[in-house]
């Protein structure tokens, strides 16, 4: 008995540094909430579980995208830009999605009751024609608002500048993710609606080239295990959440605390997306590149790894 332990633990001690030794570098491209499933899996050694050994590098997704597909970074977060590009021809695919849910929330002036109360207002934004434009429309539409006809959109910069624009009435509301919800409160203004209480959208995950899916599945399995696991450390251990969103996103624990609240519900356990959200994605990306013809699944998304992750991992 004693032998085979012995042999076990020789096993375990060659096998550990051979599978830590394998490297990968993942973009992504802001410390926030919609982004943290991957640095969690780093910063509670997931990775490091699976064999893997990540470098974080922050970097915006018209960067990621050409150093994807030349291999100078394995995986990505972000969907949306993937599905965009996995349109326009470029070969990477959406392999997992972590936070299926969009956490931006409307946020307006006190006077402001409904959505539907902004018809006819003005709505300040990061900017004119970015995503965050394409969540608040999709936000007003379920509404029965038209953000053609019924509202304004006005740019107004950076979420200070946005609440500033507010409180000097330029603009009757704003929008933003968490937490911009949590400062809006602060300043007195309320939240009309969040996004995730809406419909699904495919936020952030990991897109792979079709190159690296084909050639390391294996690999791309143990970076979206880690995923899963992080996940599910975020869903059932709120505290422990909350201590590393302070030492990640570097703030104080009231706004990690905010943070945390207002996101959570983003996060999936099985790194899945539901048709309904990723043909929500493929339409926003059919509008940006003009496409009028039908677009099936395959040409933005490869979930055959993550099927199989999920299995292993007890997944329905």
């Amino acid at each position: 008995m004693i032998k085979i332990i012995l042999s076990a633990l020789v096993g375990l001690t060659f096998l550990s540094p051979a599978r830590a030794a394998e490297k990968i570098r993942i973009g992504f491209p802001e410390f926030n909430s919609s982004t943290f499933t991957l640095p969690m899996a780093h910063l509670k050694g997931f990775f490091h579980e699976e064999g893997l050994e990540a470098e974080l590098i922050r970097i915006r997704s018209a960067v990621a995208l050409p150093a994807l597909t030349s291999g100078e970074i394995d995986y990505h977060t972000v969907v949306a830009p993937a599905v965009t590009a996995a349109l326009r021809g470029i070969p990477v695919r959406v392999v997992a999605c972590f936070t299926p849910g969009l956490t931006t929330a409307i946020i307006a002036r006190p006077e402001i009751k409904t959505v539907q109360d902004l018809k006819g207002k003005t709505i300040g934004l990061n900017s004119i024609g970015g995503g965050l434009e394409s969540t608040v429309r999709l936000m007003l539409k379920h509404y029965g608002v038209d953000p053609d006809k019924d509202v304004k959109f006005l740019a107004t910069g950076g979420i200070e500048t946005r609440f500033a624009a507010l409180r000097k009435g330029l603009t009757v509301a704003t929008a933003g993710s968490t937490p911009a919800d949590y400062l809006g409160k602060k300043f007195g203004y309320v939240v009309l609606a969040r996004a995730y209480d809406l419909f699904s959208y495919p936020n952030t995950g990991l897109v792979a080239s079709v190159k690296s899916i084909k050639d390391n599945p294996d690999r791309l399995k143990r970076v979206i295990r880690a995923g899963i696991k992080a996940n599910r450390y975020i869903l059932q251990n709120r505290e422990g959440t909350i201590q590393i969103m302070m030492r990640w996103m570097k703030v104080d624990r009231d706004t990690a605390t905010a943070t945390y609240d207002g996101s959570v519900k983003s996060f999936n356990d099985d790194g899945a997306v539901s048709e309904a959200g990723l043909r929500i994605a493929i339409d926003e990306a059919r509008k940006a590149t003009n496409t009028t013809r039908e677009v099936a699944f395959s040409e933005v998304a490869d979930f055959s790894v993550l099927r199989e992750a999920q299995r292993e991992m007890g997944s329905r």
